[in-house]
């Protein structure tokens, strides 16, 4: 397991505050891998806590962890960071947390024990880099198929207040279907109909057109087109 892995863990069981919370969303918004990992743990570990009944753990329970603590000598690392666990912890108090600490030790710390519960693969994301003209600049796109989600990069792009763009899938039959405006300097995540996702697969062609402001008008043709690409699997 990779180190962005176990923080994109942590971050889906609510194990993440104050400096470590806000450095995770910062790269969910502008690191689409860092998304794709915390989009597949918590597809796998959101299930295994939907049949876990609540319970609050007794004060006894944290007297004894505590304690446990304070015996060890000071100085090491691990001593340090189960101190800090246990504060999170305290805090959270019920057993939705105890519940994720158990999922993630089962599915973590021992994921090849006989009998351990093996995470379920989530299938793989689609990804397409799309070159604008002549320029360095390419509008990144990448889709996840558990979720039938789409992340449109368009960090490196600007508006230039007379034109939008916009992105189109074409599927091996029938017309053009609308992914939507591309927001120049932003980057979006969008849930797709399931009749746009159904037709998404690994070569499928994309092409990017440019509108008049707010896309193209209903009963008219795309505008010229103006890049393209395809989605290939990572």
């Amino acid at each position: 397991m990779t180190t962005d892995d176990q923080l994109a863990a942590e971050y889906v069981l609510g194990l993440l505050e104050g400096e470590d919370l806000l450095m995770a969303r910062g790269r969910i918004a502008r690191e689409p891998e860092f998304a794709q990992a915390v989009e597949r743990w918590d597809g796998q570990l959101a299930p295994m806590l939907d049949d876990v009944e609540d319970m609050t753990a007794g004060p006894e329970l944290w007297a004894r962890i505590e304690a446990a603590t304070i015996a060890t000598p000071e100085g090491g690392a691990q001593v340090i960071a189960l101190k800090q666990k246990l504060r999170n912890w305290q805090i959270a108090g019920t057993a939705s947390a105890m519940a994720a600490v158990a999922a993630l030790a089962m599915v973590v710390l021992a994921p090849n024990q006989p009998g351990a519960p093996q995470p379920i693969a989530a299938p793989a994301p689609l990804v397409a880099s799309i070159p604008i003209a002549d320029t360095p600049l390419r509008l990144g796109v990448t889709y996840l198929p558990d979720r039938s989600e789409m992340l449109v990069s368009a960090s490196g792009l600007s508006a230039d207040g007379v034109h939008d763009h916009e992105l189109w899938l074409v599927p091996e039959q029938g017309e053009l279907q609308s992914l939507g405006v591309v927001v120049p300097g932003q980057e979006r995540r969008i849930v797709l109909p399931q009749n746009v996702a159904a037709n998404i697969a690994d070569g499928s062609a994309l092409l990017l057109t440019r509108e008049p402001l707010g896309g193209k008008p209903a009963g008219v043709d795309a505008g010229p087109v103006v890049a393209s690409g395809a989605f290939s699997a990572t």
